[in-house]
């Protein structure tokens, strides 16, 4: 069995589209969130929504990195899959360093090319207008991988992981399973979405679950999640090849645990996220006594957070106490797709720089969340262990075990 570490790091968020100021907004504790313009699409000043704020992605212009022919045959998320991996192969150059064909693309993408799904049905059923000739492949989830592959000139499987909020997760969870089995040397992997229309913006304000001021991720008077967009990418590759060609080391990946919790759509089942931060650390081959970070998925609704919460205790019994806690959801929203891959950035980056990102925005914890969460300033401490959850509609976790190199 291979051992698996990260080599290349690249990023699109609300934090910032480089890794260096993602890393310097998540350490500063500034957030990504901000009021959203009206939507053109949308009639009157308040367009129906009881929010206002978005973690958008800022100051990115596709036609700045991508020639005029990709930027017109994909879409916004696509654009962010693209740049995002660029960054990341340029960084560890794993394109010059393995055969195409033993280099696979695994990421996630849950909502697809949102954003030209909106603007074409809108010409149709509003106008019976012509809908363009790429809009398929402008909507399909997997334009991401699909464009990485062809960008990168990469020839080995390429797949896309849809499993609504883990997906990149998944995706990363996956991609580390097949190079640690020798089924491929390298990957390029992580998340990306773009799902912020007005009709996903609508969609997700009739579950009443989305915050009408700022996500606050297990605070007191926390009211809802933010939702975001962005991509976070990752070249993974083994131990023994990066550190003989001298390569970058951020981080080794030792684990990873999925469970669905079969219960319940929408409600999140404490089971069902405990079996896979168990089967996670089983993975790694860890103890529990290990674990000195959790990178909580920490949506900030009731709900969830109180959740994940007792599905900690069940796993660390009476340690829980000792283990540092925080959700970087108040600083780059919920991505849907992207957030397991956003998270999993920051969990590496906070192994890679020896501190730990504050749970930001929150100035008094609910009473009920009996967790060390990292408040004000980040914590500097380096965890033997840390482990990024991701807790997804349908019920579908993912985990991931970070070790620092």
């Amino acid at each position: 069995m291979n051992r698996v570490v990260v080599t290349g790091l690249g990023c699109i968020t609300p934090l910032g589209n480089t890794v260096a100021d993602f890393r310097t907004s998540l350490f500063s504790g500034a957030t990504g969130i901000a009021p959203f313009p009206p939507y053109p699409e949308a009639p009157g000043e308040t367009q129906g929504l009881r929010f206002t704020r978005t973690a958008a992605v800022k100051d990115f212009d596709a036609r700045q990195h991508l020639e005029t022919g990709i930027v017109g045959a994909t879409d916004r998320t696509t654009h962010f899959a693209i740049v995002a991996a660029r960054q990341a192969a340029a960084e560890s150059q794993i394109t010059s360093h393995y055969d195409p064909e033993r280099i696979a693309i695994v990421v996630g993408c849950a909502c697809g090319g949102r954003q030209a799904e909106e603007t074409e049905t809108n010409k149709l059923y509003t106008r019976d207008a012509r809908v363009h000739p790429l809009t398929v492949v402008r909507t399909m989830a997997s334009a991401g991988a699909s464009n990485i592959s062809i960008d990168q000139k990469i020839t080995g499987p390429a797949l896309n992981i849809s499993t609504a909020c883990s997906s990149g997760a998944h995706a990363i969870g996956l991609a580390f399973q097949m190079i640690r089995s020798g089924m491929i040397e390298a990957a390029i992997t992580g998340g990306h979405e773009a799902p912020l229309t007005f009709g996903f913006l609508r969609a997700w304000d009739s579950m009443r679950v989305v915050s009408p001021t700022q996500c606050r991720p297990f605070s007191a008077d926390r009211d809802g999640m933010t939702l975001g967009e962005g991509a976070a990418m990752f070249t993974l590759e083994t131990f023994e090849s990066a550190r003989a060609r001298n390569a970058q080391i951020y981080a080794e990946i030792v684990g990873t645990g999925s469970s669905a919790d079969a219960c319940h759509i929408t409600q999140p089942h404490a089971e069902g996220a405990a079996s896979a931060m168990v089967r996670a650390l089983k993975d790694a081959n860890a103890n529990p006594d290990e674990v000195g970070f959790i990178s909580a998925h920490g949506t900030g609704t009731q709900v969830n957070d109180t959740t994940e919460t007792a599905a900690i205790h069940q796993v660390f019994g009476d340690r829980t106490s000792k283990i540092p806690v925080s959700s970087t959801k108040s600083l780059h929203g919920h991505s849907i797709g992207a957030s397991g891959a956003l998270e999993a950035l920051a969990t590496i980056l906070a192994l890679h720089n020896n501190q730990l990102p504050a749970n930001a925005g929150v100035i008094e914890i609910d009473p009920a969340i009996d967790l060390d969460i990292i408040l004000g300033s980040p914590r500097k401490v380096t965890p033997k262990l840390a482990l990024s959850n991701s807790l997804a509609f349908g019920g579908l976790n993912a985990v991931l075990a970070f070790r620092p190199i």
